[in-house]
């Protein structure tokens, strides 16, 4: 192998925010609730800043500018050339489409039913109760039933009142059947994966999740036809991929016309090179001062819906992982794809629940929980697939990210 160009290749996180990136994203997910805590009047005219659709929040305009700054040094670092090429390997694409829709929204289903519905139902309360939305277009009597639920007037509404446990369960449902497509550029990047590959694996599951999020929400939740928020998830992708993607595509085609290819490489990139971590670090305070107060309102139930989230992500990246293995993928092809099906779209998941059920529900509740979990255990599996890199072959040469900096092969 190459030793020198394995050295270009090794993304080292070199400052003290990247090498105790787990301890900052905790101390940052303490500001956000403590400022949320403190100061809620600024935390709610932040989140107040926000693109709607079907008269629901769906995009923060403050977390979507972080995002934008999160996903913009990995977008131009990509040689868009070479995307085409990246995605030749069929077996890669293959196996995070089977991971993703054939297994993943059906073990979420088995696990959260396990530990919501039996193991922790009386801890959650076995008479405890919820008031979610009616569906769109259903209108029953008061007293008439619904699937799980019971029709009820509230506050001059009519609302179904379910058992809190299946709220929850919604809110799982809702993670599992939305895939990321944006953060897993983050996590690929950090476990120096293939990211022309990563980024073919995104658009591929941006464009499955709009044919297949509705039948199948629709079909695990067992409430009928699941009305779906197109404009929600159409100005999601838009937002976290297509515009980061587009922005990095025009200025590293313009500024290499420009200045050069050298520059670009040793100047350029150097700069950007803490800009990924510092967006990171500012989304969680971000969303943490909006949710905050949820989280501290209700402790114990933050566990049990956390619970089932950890261990279904860690058995889908673990399956994903290992089958990667077997079907003798480089480590580079291997670490990406595991991790996208661990991770879930939370944006995504959070604006249909609280379209579908409330933005006070269960269900969006245990979809904020999927935020607060989710960085710490990626960041865990970024480690682990990190120190398993002798599992797979000595990578072959491959598409790679030109280096960060003038000493980047230097340690």
């Amino acid at each position: 192998m190459d030793t020198s160009s394995s050295r270009h290749d090794e993304r080292r996180m070199s400052s003290p925010f990247e090498r105790y990136l787990t301890v900052w994203v905790l101390l940052c997910i303490g500001a956000g609730i403590l400022l949320g805590r403190l100061a809620p009047d600024l935390a709610a005219m932040l989140d107040g800043f926000s693109i709607r659709a079907g008269g629901a929040p769906v995009i923060s305009i403050p977390i979507a500018v972080c995002l934008f700054f999160m996903m913009y040094p990995i977008m131009v670092k990509i040689d868009f050339a070479s995307v085409v090429r990246a995605g030749g390997s069929g077996k890669p694409v293959w196996l995070t489409l089977f991971v993703n829709w054939a297994v993943k929204p059906f073990t979420m289903y088995a696990i959260s039913l396990l530990f919501l519905g039996v193991l922790f139902r009386g801890l959650i309360g076995v008479d405890a109760v919820d008031l979610v939305r009616m569906p769109y277009g259903l209108d029953l009597p008061v007293g008439s039933s619904h699937g799980a639920g019971i029709v009820v007037m509230e506050a001059g509404v009519k609302m179904l009142q379910v058992p809190l446990w299946r709220s929850y369960f919604a809110g799982c449902i809702l993670l599992g059947i939305a895939p990321c497509t944006a953060m897993v550029l983050v996590w690929g990047y950090l476990a120096r994966g293939n990211d022309g590959l990563t980024l073919v694996m995104v658009a591929i599951n941006s464009l499955t999740m709009l044919v297949m999020y509705g039948p199948l929400g629709g079909f695990l939740l067992g409430v009928g036809r699941l009305p779906v928020p197109w404009q929600a998830l159409a100005l999601s992708i838009a937002v976290y991929v297509a515009l980061p993607l587009v922005a990095g595509y025009l200025s590293r085609r313009w500024l290499i016309a420009a200045k050069g290819e050298a520059w670009f490489r040793e100047e350029f990139l150097h700069r950007l090179t803490p800009v990924t971590i510092t967006a990171l670090l500012t989304t969680l305070v971000l969303l943490f001062s909006f949710k905050g107060a949820t989280i501290l309102a209700n402790p114990l139930t933050i566990l049990w819906i956390a619970i089932p989230l950890f261990l279904q992500t860690s058995l889908i990246f673990w399956l994903g992982y290992r089958l990667a293995r077997l079907m003798k993928l480089r480590y580079e092809d291997a670490a990406p794809a595991a991790m996208i099906g661990a991770s879930n779209h939370f944006e995504v998941a959070i604006a249909t629940a609280t379209m579908l059920f409330g933005l006070s529900s269960g269900a969006a509740l245990a979809t904020v929980v999927g935020v607060l979990i989710e960085v710490p255990v990626m960041l865990m599996l970024v480690r682990i697939c990190l120190r398993t890199r002798g599992w797979f072959d000595a990578p072959t040469t491959q598409i790679r990210l030109p280096p960060e900096g003038p000493n980047s092969s230097d340690d």
